[in-house]
């Protein structure tokens, strides 16, 4: 079976180009190529038993795919992608077993529970207990159960590679489709807000956020990678996808991507010897002139309005009051709610009635940290206590991991601006968690030796 992973990074990226032009022409594809995707994925986990982390690169090609199939109403139902990630995690975990010093996250699973008793007693007539809490622990349950798999999972710092450098490929559909469909943006951006038409019609901040994962694994790419024409297909995967990011005018995911480029660079820069540290240098000047020229051109073709947008003004150039744009709002109304149910919390799903009831605007939690306070009370503190310890105190003894803080921020940054909306955030909080090895490098027999070894 073809192992797309090894294929040249090259030819990976010009076929899904190819794929996304096929697809944007007929339309039906899109499913027939996830569910080809899905097969093939199922076919190498069961026939190689997860012996390469087959089911970690079906996982990371498929959270980094679930924006462009929303973005093509391509899903079945709106969570698959959650559920896709958690059959993908246990079939991995019934194959090759878990450690079991992941405990804590098994813990955590179980602190959801009491959520779901108390929304059984809250939930409004005529609304459905299962819906409500299948859309709001759905994440928590794919962040338990992939943190479980990759708990202390050991994997090499190449295959880690190989598995990034084909989650890009879904990225590159994204970004290329956005620039095909979308129409001018001198046309369609007229004001400082989150712009769905620049996003292909859907959520710009999910969208900001996936190319965001794009962005930070190009830099990587372009930063650690020897060898020019990769460097330089890199470095324009990273400015297009880039400015397809600053123009959604969804500043969360690019916010991230950033904080993320930033964590890998302290810790590629305190890991690496001094050389290494020197060779940075060069690079980072050629991104920093790039960056300078894609936002001057971004600047141009929003009329200037990309840079109110990040200044936090209006079209008018006025300061906006709310730097949240009306994020501080749900939160208050969040925290309302845990200080009136401080033990056990509203239950799960609850929190978007309980704003109906409060200001008659039903409308679901961009937050995941203040949800976990409000529906789960002070059992959602104890679960945040888990998921932020576990991994730094595992970092202690397992520093090989160089993602390890970019993983973990990109997580919490973005269930802090988007909640857990989709897939990625729960699974590269587990990536986190990866038990990282050095590359081992074959030896080389001298010429001598070797003819010594050929005559006796």
């Amino acid at each position: 079976m073809i192992q797309f992973e090894k294929l040249p990074y090259p030819l990976l990226i010009a076929g899904h180009i190819i794929l996304t032009i096929f697809m944007i022409a007929l339309p039906f594809l899109i499913p027939v190529f996830f569910y080809a995707a899905i097969v093939y994925f199922g076919l190498r986990v069961l026939l190689q038993k997860d012996t390469g982390q087959e089911a970690l690169m079906a996982c990371a090609y498929l959270v980094t795919l679930e924006v462009f199939l929303r973005m093509n109403q391509a899903l079945v139902f709106y969570e698959m992608m959650k559920y896709l990630v958690i059959i993908f995690m246990v079939m991995g975990i019934i194959m090759r077993g878990f450690s079991l010093k992941s405990i804590p996250y098994v813990f955590y699973l179980l602190l959801l529970v009491p959520s779901i008793i108390v929304a059984a007693g809250n939930i409004p007539l005529g609304e459905s207990l299962r819906k409500a809490v299948a859309f709001n622990l759905s994440g928590p349950v794919t962040l338990g159960i992939t943190a479980i798999y990759c708990y202390q999972r050991p994997i090499t710092s190449q295959r880690l590679d190989q598995i990034l450098k084909l989650a890009v490929g879904p990225v590159v559909m994204i970004t290329t489709y956005l620039f095909l469909v979308t129409p001018d943006i001198r046309d369609i951006v007229t004001n400082t807000a989150s712009n769905f038409a620049t996003s292909g019609g859907y959520g710009p901040n999910q969208v900001a956020t996936v190319i965001g994962i794009g962005m930070f694994i190009t830099f990587v790419r372009f930063l650690r990678v020897k060898n020019l024409a990769i460097n330089v297909l890199d470095i324009v995967l990273f400015l297009g996808m880039t400015y397809r990011a600053w123009v959604t005018f969804s500043r969360g995911g690019v916010y991230t991507a950033f904080l993320m480029i930033i964590a890998v660079v302290g810790t590629l820069f305190f890991l690496k010897r001094s050389e290494f540290r020197v060779s940075f240098i060069p690079k980072l000047a050629v991104i920093a002139i790039g960056l300078l020229l894609a936002w001057g051109y971004t600047s141009l073709v929003t009329n200037g309005l990309i840079d109110k947008r990040y200044a936090n003004e209006d079209a008018a150039g006025r300061a906006k009051e709310d730097l949240s744009t009306g994020r501080a709002d749900l939160i208050t109304i969040e925290l309302e709610a845990f200080l009136e149910n401080p033990i056990a919390g509203i239950g799960a799903g609850q929190v978007k009635y309980y704003r109906a009831k409060k200001d008659g605007i039903l409308a679901a939690s961009h937050n995941e940290t203040s949800r976990l306070l409000s529906e789960h009370g002070s059992i959602g503190i104890f679960s945040l206590f888990v998921l932020i310890l576990t991994p730094l105190f595992y970092r202690l003894f397992h520093s090989g991991n160089v993602y390890f803080y970019a993983f973990l921020i990109f997580w919490i940054a973005t269930i802090n601006h988007s909640a857990m909306r989709i897939a990625a955030p729960a699974f590269f909080y587990g990536m986190a968690l990866l038990y990282v090895k050095p590359a081992v490098k074959k030896k080389v027999i001298p010429m001598v030796e070797s003819k010594k070894i050929l005559t006796t």
